[in-house]
């Protein structure tokens, strides 16, 4: 974990998985973004910007130009771009977000586009961001939520190693109604197995 004056950041790094790219956004994705995040299937389990409000073509500009670079200035976390590696189609987002780092705590979480989905490539790329954040970085603890009803990130979760928690009740707005969240996590000692 390094810092910058005062506020701790997270280095700007580009990773690579064997079939994704992890690197900053640019305003070359702000197409895919729109496409990927917009899809009726994302919009079911992320309102994306808010409850109730379209994913428009400008929240896809903010997201590639401000939101994302801004959320590593402030410390909060890191996001990445996930590209196919053999193309450079953009195929979805993940990164770390709400961290605490005097607790050494970040959750981690991701959208795919539609195309990208079943393929593993979620999987992969949160192996590659937690593994990243306990080994390189130091965090004692990542973090990840999924709608109860996502069965798919739920398995994504499974599948990169996270141990389940619990349920977490009425704990997220959707655009219709309201849903709980699925609590995984991953520690250091997860890695020893």
């Amino acid at each position: 974990m390094s810092s910058g004056g005062t506020t701790p950041r997270m280095p700007m790094v580009v990773l690579e998985t064997d079939h994704l790219v992890l690197r900053a956004f640019t305003e070359a994705d702000v197409d895919g973004v729109l496409d990927a995040a917009s899809a009726p299937s994302t919009q079911k389990w992320l309102p994306m910007p808010e409850p109730g409000r379209p994913y428009t073509r400008e929240e896809a500009e903010k997201w590639c130009t401000v939101t994302a670079p801004g959320l590593r200035a402030s410390g909060d976390g890191q996001q990445w771009a996930a590209c196919d590696s053999a193309t450079g189609r953009f195929a979805g987002s993940i990164g770390l977000l709400r961290t605490l780092w005097k607790a050494g705590t970040t959750e981690v979480g991701y959208w795919f586009a539609p195309w990208a989905r079943g393929r593993g490539l979620a999987t992969e790329a949160v192996v590659a961001v937690t593994r990243w954040a306990i080994i390189d970085q130091g965090f004692e603890r990542v973090e990840l939520k999924a709608a109860t009803g996502n069965l798919a990130s739920r398995r994504v979760a499974e599948k990169a190693g996270f141990a389940f928690e619990g349920i977490e009740r009425n704990a997220m707005p959707l655009h219709e109604g309201r849903t709980g969240l699925a609590s995984y996590s991953l520690i250091p000692s997860d890695l020893d197995g």
